[in-house]
């Protein structure tokens, strides 16, 4: 029988109202291609019993101590450590990445769930005493609201854990929009929270499409959004909550580069392109798809890739033995093929072709292979558009100075890194490159939970990075509170219309 995923609003399933007229969408095995789940599509009224359950919650929530928010975080982190697996293996099922590829996604949401249990230092206030005659000033954060996050399908449970932990850990409630493909690692962490003693309401789930998405957009109890995606999706986000009077920030796409100096270890080089680039079949913000080679080593380098690339063992992602699974679905799957397949064309030269790939007793799968190309113009959509997909782009320039300005030129700025022994040369690049995340000999430089996440430029709408400072920043507003105490002595001071001067 087909599975069916409901919504979650104030504390348990909620099957939809709209199931009588068939409002489900399809959920497939990447791996089969066969529809294994149905998900429910919400209606408006559906998101505004979610938005209404978490506005409910946060009389409460909101005015809740710091010990009883951390206890519960404290406990949802052993739950989620425990079930580390089984949530991988949602992942795996509905995403097709392989279960250690997944395993890495949970550990990285893990991390972001740390943080949000030592969120009291963070929400620490400053005060300052005696700026004048008997009168301190302190600053303090407070939360916002009701907040909502819409998340990719690329990362089904690190994404979501990006925002929610921070925004429930600052006194916020909390309504998700996950990804309509791969819905269920959603209702298993919210089930994991209510065990946690998590209450009603504090966080929610509501499945669906661009009705959902709107209708969190334009409601006025929604204070906050976050978003991660494409960048036409990030910038819609952006424009449609800032006219609604909405804090936001959304994540965009990516073309992540990799600038290799002749200097560079070529070895260390080409193994980390090809995890970079492969890794969760290129289904990532962060994947490294294009690598500027500089000087005399581009045909060394991408033989090196080559020679790696074609050992990579692609299969179902429950395959113990697969390296490399499928891709989420076959439009996707066939969009990405395009790049490949037009690539010549355009001037590329192709040096492995992956789209006729497909698995033996798997053949409905959305399956393609590894795809390299070299000496790719930048005029080529298969280096002017985010791909995500495991296409890597290698391209060639004579210099440093000019692999920085073809970096620089890109409309995106998520993240990149260089390769080089040269620490003089590490050192420039960090400092002109214009990306918000750089990694030195680090091909995929992801921060670490107590730092923010964010790019520049077409990668980033908004203000605020995700997590870390950012987060805390993003999910609280501050306040500043002036206090005078008279000493019962004073003689009156009668009126005075001059502006206050500190004295």
């Amino acid at each position: 029988m087909t599975k069916i995923v409901n919504h979650w609003i104030g504390g348990k399933p909620v099957a939809s109202a709209a199931g009588a007229s068939g409002t489900y969408g399809p959920v497939t095995d990447p791996a089969t291609g066969a529809v294994t789940t149905k998900v429910a599509f919400a209606t408006v009224d559906e998101v505004d019993a979610a938005v209404a359950a978490a506005k409910d919650a946060y009389l409460s929530w909101g005015q809740s101590s710091l010990a009883k928010r951390t206890e519960i975080l404290f406990r949802f982190r052993a739950l989620l450590d425990a079930n580390r697996d089984a949530i991988a293996e949602l992942i795996t099922a509905e995403h097709g990445k392989v279960h250690s590829d997944a395993l890495g996604e949970v550990a990285r949401g893990l991390e972001i769930v740390d943080l949000a249990c030592g969120i009291s230092v963070q929400l620490k206030g400053e005060l300052s005493t005696q700026v004048a005659s008997r009168v301190d000033v302190s600053s303090i954060r407070q939360p916002l609201g009701v907040v909502a996050g819409i998340t990719p399908f690329n990362f089904p449970a690190m994404v979501p854990m990006w925002m929610f932990p921070m925004a429930i850990a600052c006194g916020n409630t909390f309504v998700l929009k996950p990804s309509e493909k791969d819905p269920s690692a959603s209702l298993k962490i919210a089930e994991l929270l209510a065990e946690a003693g998590l209450p009603d309401g504090v966080f929610n789930v509501v499945h669906g499409d661009k009705v959902a998405v709107d209708r969190l957009l334009e409601h006025p109890d929604v204070k906050a959004v976050s978003f991660v995606g494409s960048t036409p999706i990030a910038r819609y986000i952006h424009t449609t909550a800032a006219a609604n009077h909405k804090r936001v920030q959304a994540l965009g796409g990516a073309k992540n580069h990799m600038l290799v100096l002749p200097d560079a270890d070529l070895d260390a080089a080409a193994d980390a392109a090809v995890s970079a680039a492969y890794g969760s079949a290129g289904e990532r913000c962060m994947a490294i798809s294009a690598v500027v080679a500089v000087g005399a080593i581009g045909d060394e380098l991408v033989a090196k890739i080559r020679e790696r690339a074609e050992k990579i063992k692609i299969g179902p992602g429950n395959d113990p033995t697969s390296e490399m699974g499928p891709l989420i679905t076959k439009v996707h799957r066939d969009k990405v093929a395009s790049y490949v397949t037009g690539a010549a064309a355009e001037g590329a030269e192709v040096i492995l072709d992956g789209t006729g790939y497909t698995v033996e007793g798997f053949e409905e799968g959305h399956w393609i292979g590894i795809s390299l190309l070299d000496k790719v113009p930048t005029t080529a959509k298969a280096y002017q558009d985010e791909i995500f997909g495991p296409v890597l782009c290698v391209l060639r320039v004579d210099t440093y100075d000019e692999g920085v300005a073809l970096i620089n030129s890109s409309p995106f700025g998520n993240g990149t890194a260089i390769f080089t022994r040269d620490g003089g040369a590490a050192r420039r690049f960090q400092l002109e490159i214009e990306a918000g995340m750089v990694g030195v000999n680090v091909p995929i430089p992801v921060p670490v939970g107590y730092h923010s996440f964010g790019g520049w430029k077409d990668s980033l709408f908004g203000d605020h990075h995700i997590y870390g400072n950012d987060g805390t920043h993003f999910y609280t507003r501050g306040k500043v509170v002036t206090t005078r105490w008279p000493d019962p002595a004073d003689a009156p001071s009668g009126v005075d219309l001059g502006f206050p001067r500190n004295h």
